[in-house]
């Protein structure tokens, strides 16, 4: 079969997900349907807002589907009028079986990180959270439990100590697209040799990627300062590590931080202890060391460079941050 005449279902919904079905449709695969979640309000007018890959497929006028409910009988009638022959799922939702089962050659999955490792919701996040110097991207089939089904192909990546989780992401995307179109060329072409997660090699501990909420973003200074460092850039620029800075005599504010340096400083101060000269540093003390400030947003305003932000921000000390 050509891949022209191959009938693929595409399944996804953030930025990610895009540049998987752009190298489809622009290497000429014949993509008969895009799967997307329902526009959400996003916004201070909290207008409907289209998910990236709604926007792409209204673009590219590919039919698309927004179903509430997977297991919905009129989405099923519509998923099984569009014939597919396989189906491809990037940064969507957890799919039923008889949804995942539906194709003959079945229904694969990219995934952003070298699987068995970081099964979940946020893989990019904590793999730079816990400090990982390498990750990647895995296709692998279907099956009932998550990020569970037999490996088809995976590429590595390494993390610089520098990367924040932006970086990594956009490389892992950029990368992904690839990957895609040679795993369909390769169940095209009858080449796929599957591997069971089980026997794959891990070194170490499995870790997890579940889902990151607003507490799980919160800094805890008590930390070693390698460890702070990761938690930043592990979650920069999205969704951000944040902390409450604490001034005698005024309301808590929250802090965001995009971006700190590690400072292997001896010190004496409590852990949480903020220190400036009011020009050009903040930096907050932890057992083993300082965080240095170097990028962060105040509530309502912009973000902004450390040294910028103290031209029109005063801090009384003593100050600390919880």
């Amino acid at each position: 079969m050509k891949k022209e005449d191959l009938r693929i279902v595409y399944m996804g919904t953030p930025e990610f997900a895009v540049e998987s079905l752009r190298c489809l449709v622009e290497g000429g695969y014949n993509v008969v349907g895009v799967i997307t979640m329902p526009d959400k309000p996003a916004g201070r007018g909290h207008k409907l807002q289209y998910s990236p890959v709604k926007q792409y497929a209204l673009e590219h006028g590919l039919p698309l589907l927004q179903p509430e409910k997977l297991k919905d009988e009129a989405f099923l009638e519509q998923l099984r009028a569009w014939k597919a022959d396989l189906q491809i799922v990037v940064a969507f939702r957890m799919l039923p079986q008889v949804v995942w089962a539906m194709p003959r050659l079945g229904t694969f999955n990219l995934h952003a990180s070298l699987l068995p490792q970081y099964r979940g919701a946020a893989p990019i996040n904590w793999a730079v959270i816990n400090g990982e110097v390498e990750t990647g991207i895995t296709t692998f089939f279907l099956k009932q439990e998550i990020d569970t089904g037999e490996v088809i192909q995976q590429v590595r990546v390494p993390i610089a100590d520098t990367d924040d989780v932006g970086a990594v992401h956009d490389r892992l995307m950029m990368l992904g697209g690839k990957l895609v179109t040679e795993t369909v060329d390769a169940i095209l072409n009858n080449t796929v040799r599957t591997i069971p997660q089980e026997q794959m090699q891990v070194t170490g501990e499995l870790h997890a990627a579940p889902k990151i909420f607003k507490e799980t973003c919160r800094i805890d200074w008590n930390r070693p300062v390698k460890q702070v460092y990761d938690f930043i850039r592990g979650l920069s620029p999205h969704p951000t590590a944040w902390t409450e800075l604490h001034q005698e005599g005024q309301e808590p504010v929250v802090l965001k931080i995009y971006e700190s340096e590690k400072l292997s400083l001896a010190h004496e101060f409590p852990v949480g202890t903020v220190q400036t000269d009011g020009k050009t540093y903040l930096r907050v003390a932890v057992p083993d060391g300082f965080i240095g400030l170097r990028s962060l947003q105040l509530p309502g305003k912009k973000r902004l460079r450390v040294d910028e932000l103290l031209r029109g921000f005063r801090l009384s000390e003593p100050a600390k941050v919880l």
